[in-house]
């Protein structure tokens, strides 16, 4: 089975995008505004789309895509099925369910079944702001960790993380929303390859 993919991300080339949906593909992945984009160039044509999976769609509606992704729902077919997934409930979640889908049948996962196999995750309660780095060194001294994925709530704690540890001899990177595009696939593929 030969199936053509593409990715429509903002902070790419539209050029690109036009030129691979123009040759044709089965599967298109992206971000509500720029498929809307492409669907309003008629660059991406709707007529024959089966299914719309909007995945994390309570982040992407706390990131203000909501009306770009009515937008989109509001070009596609009527027999269009709609895969919803959400790692909360919300009420605009709720809300859209009504608006996109008819008779939903909702998957609950239940917590402890959220881990994947063989990735541990740790959480650690601190107490005050300053004592975090500390703790988070305490934490590698203690595990064997070959790689790991932090998580922080700004972009300026990523930089700053980032930044204290490399003074302290970690290797790192740092990727964020207001990297561009060519960078943060570049960081990726050095995760993936091990080098970071």
């Amino acid at each position: 089975m030969n199936i053509q993919a593409h990715a429509c991300i903002g902070g790419k080339s539209v050029g690109e995008d036009i030129r691979k949906l123009e040759n044709g593909v089965h599967v298109v992945s992206g971000t509500p505004g720029r498929v809307c984009d492409m669907i309003k160039r008629r660059t991406l044509r709707t007529r024959a789309i089966k299914l719309l999976i909007l995945d994390e769609s309570d982040e992407m509606l706390s990131r203000g895509f909501k009306d770009q992704i009515y937008d989109v729902y509001r070009h596609l077919p009527p027999e269009l099925q709609v895969c919803l997934i959400s790692a909360t409930l919300p009420h605009e979640i709720l809300e859209m369910t009504s608006k996109f889908m008819t008779d939903p049948i909702r998957i609950l996962v239940k917590r402890d079944e959220l881990t994947l196999e063989g990735i541990k995750q740790f959480f650690v309660a601190v107490e005050r702001e300053e004592w975090k780095f500390d703790t988070l060194c305490d934490l590698y001294d203690t595990l064997t960790i070959t790689q790991a994925v932090i998580f922080c709530n700004t972009k300026r704690k990523v930089d700053w993380l980032t930044e204290k540890m490399r003074s302290n001899n970690f290797t790192v990177s740092s990727m964020h929303g207001d990297m561009p595009q060519k960078e943060r696939d570049a960081i990726m593929a050095e995760f993936r390859d091990g080098a970071t």
